[in-house]
């Protein structure tokens, strides 16, 4: 059964602009998938923090049933192990992750357990899988009209890649401080790269159990 994991990091919730572009992502992912189950795990409202077990747990082997950060850690871990593809909706904070998204993902980038240690570097030990990330930020930070730096695309995709997770591709609507028409046109330029996008190469790169027939011409 395919899984589609989808991380919400706005404090809007279900009423974010991240919150509504990951939706369409998962909507596209379903239509070549209708059964698939999605796995909602609601962030926006707080995540504890990494705490001492945790901590500690850095120097050894983890217990997951201890009490603390390092049991929730686990839990994490394996939502995102089970899952075939991460839809991750994220609003832009001070040009970088909001600090709920930086606890997941402070959890789930674990020593010895999501990565490992070499003479070389560290060592990713998760299987790679498609990662959509849906990014809605006030200001605007790509494209001619960029006025603010981007410190969020560079960080997800090094800090992802230590736990092997590659494959990542953005949506953002950028610009929604705005006003009403600055919203409307970020919706319209993110819906169409969405089109583009899931619509054209990404079919062929989808696993085979959920691709679509097409139709004989």
């Amino acid at each position: 059964m395919t899984k589609i994991l989808h991380v919400i990091c706005s404090p809007r919730g279900k009423a974010s602009e991240s919150y509504r572009l990951s939706r369409k992502i998962i909507g596209f992912l379903r239509e070549r998938e209708p059964s698939a189950v999605v796995v909602n795990r609601m962030i926006g409202g707080g995540l504890p923090h990494v705490d001492e077990n945790y901590a500690l747990a850095q120097q050894s082997s983890a217990d997951p049933s201890q009490d603390g950060s390092i049991a929730l850690s686990e839990e994490l871990i394996q939502e995102l192990e089970s899952a075939d593809f991460v839809v991750i909706a994220t609003p832009m904070h001070n040009f970088t992750v909001p600090s709920t998204l930086k606890a997941w993902i402070d959890h789930i980038v674990r020593v010895r357990r999501t990565f490992d240690l070499s003479a070389a570097g560290k060592v990713a030990l998760l299987r790679d899988r498609p990662v959509f990330i849906a990014v809605s930020a006030g200001g605007r930070y790509s494209g001619p009209r960029a006025r603010q730096p981007d410190f969020l695309t560079p960080y997800l995709r090094a800090v992802l890649a230590i736990v092997g997770l590659r494959d990542l591709t953005f949506f953002s609507e950028e610009g929604t401080a705005f006003g009403p028409d600055a919203v409307a046109e970020a919706r319209a330029k993110a819906d169409r790269a969405l089109r583009e996008h899931f619509f054209g190469h990404v079919l062929g790169l989808l696993p085979a159990a959920i691709r679509i027939a097409q139709p004989v011409a």
